[in-house]
């Protein structure tokens, strides 16, 4: 965790000396978050707790992005947008969609999955491989897909 933590400060204070509000106020959420995971588990962080925090806070942002777009207030969703870009930062390169389907794909012949009821398997799976560098929309849709 320091490690994360100390990547954070040092952004902070990079995005103070600038001037950019965006990045600030971002990373000192980030901070907070984090500190209040580690407080809830009352123990530091791991790898994977951190990534459980951006992921979150990623996901969380995405959907504010889109209401706001539904409620035409497009401003507000851009700077939703901005701060995915911040938070993305801190995490692992995501997989493409591509890149999900041909995971999900051999997760299923390794498993020897065969129907659609069986898509917690395929999902356990895929997050014990590759925690928090995919979307779970897009990997839900696809094991349905190659299930069904």
């Amino acid at each position: 965790m320091e490690n994360l933590q100390k990547k954070i400060m040092e952004q902070l204070k990079s995005a103070m000396r600038e001037k950019n509000a965006i990045a600030r106020d971002t990373l000192r959420m980030l901070k907070s978050e984090l500190g209040k995971a580690e407080l809830e588990l009352g123990h530091d962080l791991g790898e994977k707790d951190e990534l459980a925090v951006l992921t979150r806070a990623v996901k969380t942002r995405k959907d504010s992005a889109q209401a706001y777009d539904d409620g035409g207030r497009t401003d507000l969703a851009d700077k939703e947008r901005a701060e995915i870009k911040i938070i993305e930062a801190f995490l692992p390169s995501q997989l493409s969609a591509d890149e999900t389907k041909d995971a999900i794909t051999k997760i299923i012949a390794e498993l020897g999955l065969t129907e659609k009821k069986q898509m917690g398997q395929v999902m356990k799976a895929l997050k014990e491989q590759f925690a928090g560098r995919y979307d779970g929309k897009t990997a839900s849709k696809l094991a349905g897909q190659l299930l069904g």
